[in-house]
């Protein structure tokens, strides 16, 4: 844990998605306390700061170094209200305690890449922008996506491809990069970009997405387990909220939302008993009161203004007080 240090770094170029609907739910005050657990660019956590001024205060979480480094510089402004953790979100517990945060007054996710990370050319996750076959957020941590395509077989990524990136493709794809890594390895953005388009472009059938577009969403999940940190994070998170409390998610792609769909449903039923059980005997009660019975999207003048917020669904629950 890290307060607001450090000299300037790059600016950022990320806008944040759904700001106004995003502090609209958040509901920011004085005094409060409150997580980004995808702290990014900082855009977000800059508005949740100055709408809780003077004395409120933000703990700002991501896996990637240069995010922190960056976001520290642009919230310099707020000193010692500004408090930032480098890791996964799936850690929001340990930051949180590091940080002294007990009974957090909001907590936000952001899901997914921001636009400075698609124009880094070090970690090749944009695929027009191009570089090393990275694709992870904290590049101390695990394996890289070219290192895990150099010893996966062709039904261990067909399954990974289906799986992360829902691609109809797969069994092809996988087929064709384990074909090619025989002679060659696969280890820039650009080779596997050029590869999979080569494969799977089909004629005649133009797309508003590059074709390679799933199989790296697939492999940043995969070296990054987002969906596992997810999970993980979002049942910490309930915990950390005080009552009144509230937690807002930013999901861009169905297996996002159908983690933070199911996890709001499952924390306001409470009772995990079978249907058929005439009486609870299980003793879970609901912690969670859903304040968007269907998600928030952005309006056509965001999407005209930042087409990377087409995409995007704003979830909201609240911390209830449970029942004895």
């Amino acid at each position: 844990m890290h307060e607001a240090r450090g000299a300037a770094q790059a600016v950022s170029v990320h806008e944040p998605v759904l700001l106004r609907e995003t502090i609209e739910a958040l509901a920011p005050r004085s005094g409060g306390a409150y997580i980004d657990a995808n702290l990014g660019g900082g855009g977000h956590a800059a508005a949740v700061l100055a709408a809780s001024a003077p004395n409120g205060t933000l703990l700002g979480i991501d896996a990637d170094a240069t995010a922190i480094a960056r976001s520290t510089a642009r919230l310099a402004e707020y000193g010692a209200r500004l408090k930032t953790f480098h890791g996964s979100s799936a850690r929001i517990a340990e930051a949180a305690a590091a940080a002294g945060f007990h009974g957090v007054d909001g907590i936000l996710f952001d899901l997914g890449l921001s636009s400075d990370q698609l124009v880094d050319r070090e970690r090749g996750f944009g695929i027009r922008t191009g570089g090393p076959l990275d694709l992870r957020f904290n590049t101390g941590e695990g394996e890289s996506a070219a290192a895990l395509l150099a010893h996966l077989t062709v039904p261990e990524l067909a399954a990974l491809l289906r799986e992360f990136g829902e691609e109809p493709q797969a069994g092809k794809i996988a087929r064709a990069i384990v074909a090619r890594r025989a002679g060659t390895p696969v280890t820039t953005a650009e080779e596997l970009a050029a590869l999979v388009a080569e494969v799977a472009t089909r004629p005649g059938k133009p797309s508003r997405i590059h074709p390679a577009t799933r199989v790296f969403q697939a492999l940043r999940i995969a070296v990054n387990d987002e969906l596992g940190a997810l999970a993980t994070a979002l049942d910490a998170s309930i915990r950390l909220l005080a009552v009144g409390g509230r937690i807002v998610v930013l999901t861009y792609h169905s297996l996002e939302d159908r983690i933070v769909k199911r996890a709001f449903a499952a924390a306001a039923k409470g009772c995990i008993c079978p249907p058929k059980v005439p009486l609870c005997g299980c003793g879970v009660k609901p912690s969670l009161r859903l304040l968007t019975d269907k998600p928030l999207t952005a309006s056509e003048e965001e999407v005209a203004r930042n087409p990377r917020s087409r995409s995007a669904k704003l979830r909201v629950a609240e911390r209830i007080e449970v029942a004895a």
